[in-house]
């Protein structure tokens, strides 16, 4: 059997240097093969709750947790791009700290599949199978890799299993946007629910007076959101962004009350069937076992490998058993009533900037209930709901965290969000998410086709005819609902691997379209392929990182046109954008759309609506306070 190399960086966070401006990571590898015995595994001291590397091991080949894994990759682009996200993906797994990257570049690997849930319990046994038993510690999965420059730092709060590889599914992806850092419990310790909050404390602190003008990011699942906002309602001044997945504050409503006392008197030999139990409240064993199944397979296929993933992945579930033992989650059980109650209490206390994931499904606790209650009561929260998901939501299938956070405007690097300086392209795996799952329907139904017209004239099929380095803009005709923008942000990406900044309507980001029951929509999609809101200052800073930028003078005017003005110009006489585009030596291309406005009939334009009441007084505080750019 092939061998397994559980690859982690340990954190030394206790003896860094405030002068220091780069943290340094020391490599420790655990190998352990069938047939041999004698496997060295490196044993740590603990220094605060730290663990910190006692001796050196010889270098691997491998970095990743599982050795041997395959990726099924899913839709079809160009042979180009899809060499270019191997080779990429290929450099993922090398052990070498390479130098910090500026930015990404579109249509980058994210990683996403290479592991699964298999995954996540092989590691977590070879934890518990080496652990020295010490007190908790900081763990960086070698699979993060390095980010790239400026990046902040996110500390994971593990659920009760204690692990810290609840983020294994997610690792390349957030590792090149972050330093991530993992709070691994091990089984038997007993540090009380303040012993923990207090060295997650010190972590944060340390990590504030090295770089205070970064925000500091607490990813937590179940246990570890009680632990989140306890740390930050003790902690109002530092700069703490929260992302909670089925925080355990509402405990003491859990679907499990009932079977706690019986877990209490539960004789030994029964206990073998918890794990079972737990295996299949915790989630969905079909949405785990499809991670790495493409959309693109056919279905004898893709039901093939379904179940071939379900068999390979149920005997895992009596693993939990050597995880979370008998003693540990008796323990674990009361640490979380006592979690629950502490952070409750200081709910009113919490400053921070909150993002709550709940599930919908969620058998062991009342997730999609307790994110309502959490976004009425914490200053700065927002909300995003996944119907049909299990309490282990970010082991399911489709469930991509990077993209969540940078669809719902999360990512910075500063104080102050911003949206040109911040942003990071879609990658591979989200371009053809979107394109087939979310637009695919839009895509297959208008087979659109696109010309460009070359410098000599001659007009030709693709985008051959547009410049390739920028600036440019792109201005064009608002055409119905500006559906338009799906067959462009394609094109570009496809043929030319280039993202297009489109210019949006501010409204999608003043919030106002959300509410506590959102869920992941089209217009978090449109900030992950770089939408911003209409202003100068953006356009200003766009043309400035010479981007390819997408216009509509006409606005919303545009869009939204009246009975009778299919395919006419609504633009000011003097557009702004034309001497903005001066400034920087920008190629103003100007395109054009057929097609769209001929597949409905306007019923009811504006001059309609404004004339029914109630709905005229809706339109006039909608539209009263909004941006607009000539």
């Amino acid at each position: 059997m092939a061998s397994l190399v559980m690859g982690f960086w340990v954190s030394p966070i206790s003896s860094i240097s405030l002068r220091r401006s780069r943290r340094h990571k020391f490599i420790v590898k655990a190998q352990n093969f069938d047939d041999v015995r004698d496997s060295t595994v490196l044993s740590s001291e603990s220094v605060n709750g730290i663990a910190s590397s006692s001796s050196s091991s010889s270098s691997s080949s491998s970095s990743s947790v599982v050795v041997e894994n395959e990726t099924q990759k899913n839709g079809s682009l160009l042979s180009a791009i899809v060499e270019k996200d191997k080779i990429i993906g290929n450099s993922t797994n090398d052990n070498t700290v390479l130098d910090e990257e500026e930015e990404l570049a579109p249509l980058w690997n994210d990683g996403y599949g290479n592991l699964t849930v298999k995954d996540y319990f092989v590691a977590a046994k070879e934890m518990n199978k080496f652990s020295d038993g010490g007190p908790p510690r900081w763990i960086c999965p070698l699979d993060c890799g390095h980010p790239f420059k400026n990046s902040p730092t996110l500390f994971f709060l593990p659920g009760i299993d204690g692990t810290g590889w609840g983020l294994a599914l997610h690792h390349i992806a957030l590792g090149k946007a972050f330093e991530v850092r993992c709070l691994h419990i091990p089984s038997h310790d007993r540090t009380p629910f303040e012993g923990l909050v207090k060295l997650v404390e010190e972590a944060i602190k340390l990590e504030y007076a090295l770089s205070p003008k970064k925000p500091i990011y607490l990813v937590a699942e179940s246990f570890g959101g009680c632990l989140a906002l306890a740390v930050a309602a003790r902690n109002p001044t530092i700069d703490l962004v929260l992302i909670l997945i089925n925080p355990a504050t509402s405990f003491g409503r859990s679907q499990l009350q009932p079977l706690l006392p019986i877990l209490e008197v539960m004789p030994d030999e029964l206990h073998a069937t918890v794990p079972f139990l737990l295996g299949f409240i915790m989630g969905d064993p079909v949405k785990m076992a499809s991670v790495n199944i493409g959309d693109s397979l056919p279905p004898t296929e893709k039901v093939q490998k379904l179940s071939n993933n379900l068999i390979s992945l149920l005997p895992y579930l009596n693993e939990l058993a050597d995880i979370i033992p008998r003693e540990t989650l008796l323990w674990k059980l009361k640490l979380l009533k006592s979690a629950a109650s502490y952070a409750n209490s200081r709910l009113h206390a919490v400053k921070a900037e909150v993002l709550v994931l709940a599930s919908g499904d969620d058998n062991m606790l009342p997730s999609a209930n307790e994110a309502r209650r959490l976004g009425g009561l914490l200053q700065n929260c927002r909300v995003r709901n996944f119907p049909n998901r299990g309490h282990t939501l970010l082991l399911e299938d489709g469930i991509g965290l990077m993209t969540i956070i940078k669809g719902t405007c999360m990512y910075r690097r500063s104080r102050r969000l911003d949206l040109i300086k911040d942003f990071i392209p879609p990658s591979m795996r989200e371009f053809r998410y979107t394109m087939d799952q979310v637009v695919g329907l839009y895509r297959s139904l208008i087979g659109s086709v696109m010309f460009s017209t070359l410098e000599d004239g001659t007009i030709v099929k693709g985008l051959s005819g547009v410049p390739d380095e920028g600036p440019v803009l792109l201005v064009g005709y608002h055409m119905l609902l500006g559906t338009e923008l799906i067959s462009i942000i394609d094109e570009f990406l496809s043929q030319k691997g280039i993202m297009v900044r489109g210019i949006a309507h501010p409204e999608l980001f003043t919030g106002r379209t959300e509410n506590l029951s959102s869920e992941y929509s089209i217009v978090d999609w449109v900030k992950v392929f770089g939408g911003v809101p209409v202003s100068a200052s953006n356009i200003f800073k766009l043309l400035s990182t010479k981007s390819h930028v997408l216009l509509y003078p006409g606005g919303a005017r545009e869009a939204l046109h009246y009975k009778g003005e299919e395919y006419k110009l609504i633009w000011p006489d003097q557009p702004e954008f034309v001497r903005m585009a001066a400034r920087f030596g920008a190629t103003i291309v100007p395109f054009g759309a057929v097609g769209e406005d001929d597949i409905a009939e306007i019923l009811l334009d504006y001059n309609d609506l404004m004339k029914i009441p109630i709905v005229n007084d809706f339109i006039r505080d909608g539209t009263r306070d909004t941006n607009k750019f000539r």
